[in-house]
């Protein structure tokens, strides 16, 4: 719990903080991915979907050429010289057993899940702050939301 002193100075910051000063690394832009079926017609086009994939915040799910699926979260990726020498690493929705399924056996990727991080950025929040401080909200704080 912050004392007065502290959410005045917090107040004063955020009244003059502007998010393209305070921000020193650069940014990239925030690409819609929930619910993309990328093409994974070339190997370009492969490893770029599981690149995105990786960096995704949610489950996707990889359909082999066999016809399996595996649902999960890609935590991992080992990009090769060829696709049978990478592997995307996920750990599945129905097991805490890691897989690992070469780039050169996955027929589809969906990214599936619903992406826990949109909406969720340091401007948003700020956003969500000025919302509550204009409707006269007492003792407000800038707290993340629960995960589910």
């Amino acid at each position: 719990m912050a004392t007065e002193a502290q959410e005045a100075a917090k107040i004063e910051q955020l009244a003059h903080a502007n998010p393209d000063e305070i921000e020193v690394a650069a940014g990239r832009e925030k690409e819609q991915l929930e619910g993309w079926i990328p093409s994974l017609a070339s190997e370009a086009e492969t490893r770029e979907a599981l690149e995105k994939a990786f960096d995704y915040r949610g489950d996707i799910t990889i359909t082999r050429k066999d016809g399996t699926k595996v649902e999960g979260y890609l935590f991992d990726r080992r990009s090769g010289a060829t696709l049978e020498s990478s592997y995307a690493r996920v750990i599945p929705t129905n097991s805490p057993e890691k897989v690992n399924v070469a780039y050169s056996d996955i027929a589809a990727l969906a990214f599936s899940g619903r992406d826990t991080a949109a909406g969720k950025t340091f401007e948003a929040w700020v956003k969500k702050y000025w919302e509550k401080k204009a409707a006269g909200e007492k003792n407000i704080q800038i707290e993340p939301e629960k995960l589910d």
